[in-house]
């Protein structure tokens, strides 16, 4: 059997100072391996050892001396278990490495792959988005209606589409200031001379997409006010952001 060399052993003590539990199953296995030598020891014969020296004496030849029979010393033999049991804590402590090694690699692994595939869900809803978006503005019966900024946000733009075989309305709000906290935008159509609620605006960052809001038969003019989070039935008239007559 390999004995451990020198750096083996010095891996062995080092890892015994630093983990507990190692120490303690080395502490287990020495002693049961000892517990093992000692019942399974096998006892001289009798009157063995007055043989062997009566026969040293009488032959007083150093070569007689060397083909004596050796009797195993049972102190000697726990020793050798102990090198057996630090070869056991080499591979135990080899194996926790390539097992800790395997599973960080795998771990990462599958981390980069979660990533990478929220990413490519990220670009598919994009793409998407911006192909819905061209397919409204290039709709051949989409009346585009700009929306000016008012003295209250005299910066602020906003696009409307107006579908005129269906209705139905599109509004592009990438122009439109951030929404303060608790504040949303909000659509009005004026119908026969009347504000008539469009629906709510999204504008959080990363939405600023062409939205669909509700459809009207015919509208004289748009407009969109800043209002509480959730909307409001009549319009603020205080706090109209831009506005259009068709």
């Amino acid at each position: 059997m390999r004995i451990s060399s020198p750096e083996e052993t010095q891996i062995v003590e080092e890892a015994l100072k630093q983990f507990s539990e190692l120490k303690q199953e080395l502490e287990d296995i020495e002693l049961s391996l000892e517990e093992y030598a000692q019942a399974n020891a096998i006892e001289p014969p009798s009157g063995a050892k007055e043989k062997i020296m009566t026969r040293i004496f009488a032959n007083g030849a150093k070569e007689e001396n060397k083909n004596a029979p050796v009797i195993p010393i049972n102190k000697k033999t726990p020793m050798f278990y102990k090198w057996i049991a630090a070869a056991s804590i080499i591979l135990l402590i080899g194996s926790i490495i390539v097992n800790y090694n395997y599973y960080e690699k795998y771990h990462n692994t599958q981390q980069e792959l979660q990533v990478a595939q929220q990413k490519i869900e990220q670009q598919q809803r994009s793409n998407l988005a911006m192909s819905q978006d061209m397919d409204i503005v290039t709709n051949k019966y989409a009346q585009p209606v700009l929306l000016k900024g008012t003295p209250k946000a005299p910066d602020a733009v906003a696009k409307i589409f107006w579908m005129k075989n269906t209705g139905d309305v599109y509004i592009n709000p990438t122009n439109l200031p951030q929404a303060p906290v608790g504040k949303q935008y909000q659509l009005w159509a004026i119908v026969d001379g009347k504000p008539v609620d469009g629906g709510m605006i999204v504008t959080e960052k990363g939405t600023y997409h062409i939205q669909k809001m509700k459809s009207f038969g015919k509208a004289q003019a748009f407009a969109i006010t800043l209002e509480k989070e959730g909307g409001s039935p009549t319009p603020t008239m205080s706090e109209m952001v831009v506005i259009a007559k068709m």
